[in-house]
């Protein structure tokens, strides 16, 4: 039995949660999703707050995935550990509040999530994410395995793609918020994008004011990042799995406006 999983890119701010909530369960039905995966680490810009979390639960969601910015408000602390469908990347050190791997019972299908950082150029505190994956395989039983690698190389990501190339169902990057055009199905059959893009507004930089960015690499003093506004766009992939196989038979780019 074919399943179709929806993977969504960073959820950048206000305006992009609200073009989450707003376009979100149009795009399941459209697509005929069954399971959805949201990175919603940048929802306050800088982290997420507990009500911010639930936000992107109810719109639809599945899985909340995290990143670098895991703890960019402090007040996620307790959620990460009440919840299941929160996660913040496995591979960071052990006294990090709350857990980077979660399987869903479906029903017909078990899945499991996966969250992972990369520590090339982004985090060299955290733990291997190859060696981290491996351990991971290894515990609980899963006919499919999914994996958001929040990285900033793209030759990690690309790395981690063909290390785990048959072993898991799907693997695909988050942090740059620019999607790549470079989906594809591994020669063993996992399904891989290196980036899935953002959610949050068009006409910005990463999410942010175009005029603060460009302040900062003018060397002047942009003052604290604030979210653009205007419209938005929703950016992340379907990956279609075979449940009988655990791997991936196609990979389609979304790009909602």
């Amino acid at each position: 039995m074919l399943y179709h999983i929806l993977a969504v890119g960073d959820v950048v701010g206000e305006p992009g949660l609200r073009h989450l909530e707003k376009h979100l369960r149009a795009l399941k039905k459209l697509k005929g999703i069954d399971f959805t995966v949201v990175n919603g680490e940048n929802a306050s810009g800088v982290g997420l707050t507990p009500e911010q979390a639930w936000r992107i639960y109810d719109a639809g969601v599945d899985a909340v995935t995290l990143g670098n910015h895991t703890f960019g408000k402090m007040q996620i602390r307790d959620l990460l550990e009440e919840v299941p469908w929160l996660l913040r990347p496995a591979n960071y050190n052990g006294r990090a509040p709350g857990h980077g791997c979660e399987v869903f019972d479906l029903g017909a299908v078990r899945v499991r999530v996966v969250n992972l950082i990369g520590r090339c150029d982004l985090d060299w505190k955290a733990q291997d994410p190859f060696t981290t994956a491996d351990r991971l395989l290894k515990e609980g039983e899963a006919d499919l395995t999914l994996v958001d690698f929040h990285a900033e190389a793209t030759s990690e990501k690309l790395a981690l793609g063909y290390y785990l190339d048959g072993r898991v169902s799907a693997v695909w990057g988050t942090h740059t918020h620019v999607p790549t055009a470079d989906e594809r199905v591994y020669p063993k059959g996992t399904g891989y994008l290196t980036d899935l893009g953002m959610t949050g507004p068009i006409e910005s930089v990463l999410g942010i004011e175009p005029w603060q960015s460009v302040e900062s690499f003018l060397g002047g003093l942009p003052g604290r990042y604030k979210p653009a506004e205007g419209p938005c766009k929703l950016q992340g992939a379907v990956f279609t799995l075979d449940s009988a196989t655990g791997l991936c038979t196609t990979v389609e780019r979304v790009d909602i406006r």
